[in-house]
């Protein structure tokens, strides 16, 4: 740093607000408004010496909606840091009231959020938040899923086969309607999921060999079904050992138009009745969870079901 830098910083520094806004940019990002408050000033001086600072190159500014936030310029020149210390130092007593204000600032902001998350403890999924969506969740957790054989079993036009297939190995999507087949492949091609396979078949007779996938899922498909022993059967059939059966299925409710609305031949299913399917097909370790509650009438409730395919 020139001697006339060093100058010029030394100008800036001889005023005492423009110092103070240093020192507390030193320590956090804070916005105009949040200055304002622990230094006592008006907008209009605060932002007039911010302009100078920043025309020195000193802060930076960056905007967040109608806020405006300054911090310290990152990466200064090790002479021009030393430089701030030093002056910041030398009148360390008189920013003690300033340093006690940027405290109680970022108290507040701490508790604000601390307030939001205690509001929404309990109820996250249920409420709207920005950016939370179950899509988004999705796709975050197929992530994490291995390149493996899937079978969706009547999968309609095969929503959740579109996500899978984007990290899968191969999805085979059996569906009993030729209409859902066809805008099933159509949306595959589309999309560019060769992986993506649509049959033409029923849950109760699935169009795939033994032991040819490593998971099963039937997904609000299980109450289409006239015998949901058989499917739930067919799909222990498909499954290598080791391969594992999810059911997503409405949990048994007395919503009687679902069947004229919804063509459901079955109006949901007890937890144990589901669980009675798993044993009855051979699965081991069978489990049943409420995931799901319609905060409307009739108040459907959704159950996750998984079970496994014994090894041996």
């Amino acid at each position: 740093m020139g001697s006339n830098a060093r100058w010029d910083i030394l100008k800036l520094l001889a005023d005492p607000t423009r110092l103070r806004l240093l020192a507390l940019l030193m320590r956090e990002e804070l916005s105009v408004a949040e200055l304002q408050e622990i230094l006592d000033m008006a907008q209009s001086r605060i932002s007039s010496q911010l302009a100078l600072l920043r025309q020195a190159d000193l802060v930076i500014d960056r905007r967040d909606g109608k806020k405006a936030y300054y911090s310290l310029r990152p990466a200064l020149p090790f002479a021009q840091v030393a430089l701030l210390k030093a002056a910041c130092e030398a009148v360390g007593p008189e920013l003690a009231d300033d340093r006690a204000n940027l405290e109680r600032i970022l108290t507040k902001r701490r508790a604000f959020q601390e307030q939001y998350f205690n509001l929404i403890a309990g109820k996250l999924g249920r409420d709207y938040c920005p950016g939370r969506s179950w899509e988004a969740i999705g796709h975050l957790a197929l992530r994490l899923a291995p390149s493996i054989d899937i079978a969706d079993l009547g999968a309609g036009e095969g929503l959740i086969s579109q996500l899978l297939a984007r990290r899968a190995k191969t999805v085979w999507c059996i569906d009993n309607s030729p209409r859902m087949v066809e805008v099933g492949t159509e949306l595959a091609q589309k999309n560019g999921l060769s992986n993506l396979t649509y049959h033409l078949g029923d849950i109760e007779r699935v169009p795939l060999p033994d032991h040819s996938v490593d998971v099963a899922i039937l997904s609000q498909a299980l109450h289409h079904a006239l015998h949901p022993q058989t499917a739930v059967s067919e799909a222990y059939r498909i499954l290598r050992p080791g391969g594992q059966l999810l059911i997503l299925d409405l949990k048994e409710h007395s919503f009687e138009k679902a069947h004229e609305l919804y063509a459901d031949v079955w109006l949901g299913f007890k937890e144990s009745a589901l669980l009675g399917f798993l044993h009855t097909a051979g699965f081991e370790h069978a489990d049943v969870t409420t995931v799901a509650k319609e905060p409307t009438e009739p108040h459907f409730e959704t159950l996750l079901v998984s079970g496994i395919k014994p090894t041996a």
